[in-house]
């Protein structure tokens, strides 16, 4: 295994609070439909978060990359010159201020102008969910276990 394997390994078992937290919102395509992976390593870089089939990353900062300033924009700079769009949101505003976080990724799902994958027949199957879009969230509600709603075609 490689380096930049080893060390995203290491970053997924010691993930930050507001990754743990955004992670529970975009796991098992609850967001959209959308498989979303975390600490991938992409372009000599680790991405937080990425949806490679939208070619789409979502990077958590915390008060250390004021610091890093220039590390991040060159990061960002490559993960555009592979044709990936970055989406950069500070921790707090992924703890605190989650649903606005999940609007934003929303927004740019649909500036990227991909129409949602239907969910895997694993994930219809089991206990009869499906992923909400976050038009049909109620706000606080979002996320999570949360985020699911009883499908009505199998009752």
């Amino acid at each position: 295994m490689d380096e930049l394997r080893r060390r995203a390994r290491h970053l997924r078992n010691n993930a930050t609070d507001a990754e743990r937290h955004l992670w529970q919102h975009l796991r098992n395509h609850l967001l959209a439909g959308h498989r979303f992976r975390r600490q991938m390593p992409l372009a000599g870089y680790i991405a937080d978060f990425a949806c490679p089939a939208l070619k789409l990353v979502i990077e958590l900062d915390g008060g250390q990359h004021t610091e890093h300033a220039a590390y991040d924009a060159r990061c960002t700079e490559m993960l555009q010159a592979h044709g990936y769009r970055v989406l950069r949101h500070w921790n707090d505003d992924a703890l605190v201020r989650t649903a606005a976080v999940l609007e934003d990724i929303l927004r740019a799902i649909e500036q990227i102008n991909c129409t949602p994958p239907q969910p895997s027949p694993a994930l219809r199957a089991r206990e009869g969910v499906r992923p909400l879009s976050f038009a049909e969230g109620e706000g606080e509600g979002w996320g999570g276990v949360a985020s699911t709603q009883q499908d009505t075609n199998n009752e």
